[in-house]
């Protein structure tokens, strides 16, 4: 089975709180997860090809509320399989968790997910977009029965913001520095965010792992986002995109 190429841009992608503050750029590709709960994306911007590792996150005191719209998210999926033929994978780029968790209407997911599929053929894949939810489908096979399996990752981060420079860390071990240009973002999800330009000792830790992780010799240094409900800081130019 071929997987097509599809750009998240034609299902309006960038309006995703995951890429509102983003550069804007002319074509994003969906390339999975290279590890566990971390998004692998390709993207280019004035026919420059880039790469771009994002991981959700909430801090450990809402993490309740995580659990409670991923249960929304559970239902709505296995509502959707039961009204489509073959097997496929949904995987939840990002929501809106403070949203939802007053809004989501589970009926109307699960619709949109059904709607979707059946309309899908083995190797193709679509953005699915509901409220604040956006999320890739793929078709993998047919079957006389249905089946969806989802991806829904968000990181709970366990330590205190102090240490939120070890998800900076995580991006950086996972990211190829090659001579093209790369993006890595940390999308906090949280209602307070983690990142707090008064806490001395994070910044400080920050601007070392940034320093000591990312080396000096290539052509393109990797741009780190920090994105939150106040907007996104751009850390090795410390500019602030509101």
């Amino acid at each position: 089975m071929n997987t097509e190429t599809y750009n998240l841009i034609d299902g309006g992608i960038q309006n995703s709180n995951l890429f509102l503050h983003m550069p804007l750029f002319d074509e994003i590709n969906y390339l999975g997860l290279p590890e566990p709960k971390l998004r692998k994306y390709r993207a280019e911007r004035e026919d420059l090809p880039c790469t771009m590792l994002a991981l959700n996150i909430i801090r450990k005191e809402e993490d309740f509320l995580w659990e409670a719209v991923s249960d929304f998210v559970k239902h709505s999926v296995a509502t959707a399989a039961m009204g489509v033929h073959g097997v496929y994978v949904f995987d939840l780029l990002t929501i809106d968790i403070h949203q939802e968790i007053q809004n989501f209407n589970q009926g109307e997911f699960s619709t949109v997910i059904m709607n979707t599929a059946r309309k899908l053929q083995p190797g193709q894949i679509r953005l699915v977009k509901y409220s604040s939810a956006y999320g890739i489908l793929q078709k993998l096979v047919h079957e006389d029965w249905g089946k969806i399996t989802l991806k829904a990752a968000v990181d709970v981060f366990k330590d205190k913001p102090h240490f939120l420079d070890l998800l900076i860390k995580r991006l950086i071990k996972n990211f190829d520095f090659a001579h093209d240009p790369g993006i890595l973002l940390l999308n906090d999800l949280s209602k307070e965010p983690l990142f707090d330009a008064a806490d001395a000792t994070q910044q400080e830790r920050i601007q070392k792992v940034i320093e000591k992780q990312i080396p000096k010799s290539i052509e393109f240094l990797p741009e780190v986002y920090i994105q939150d409900r106040n907007g996104v800081r751009e850390m090795l130019s410390n500019s602030v995109i509101k």
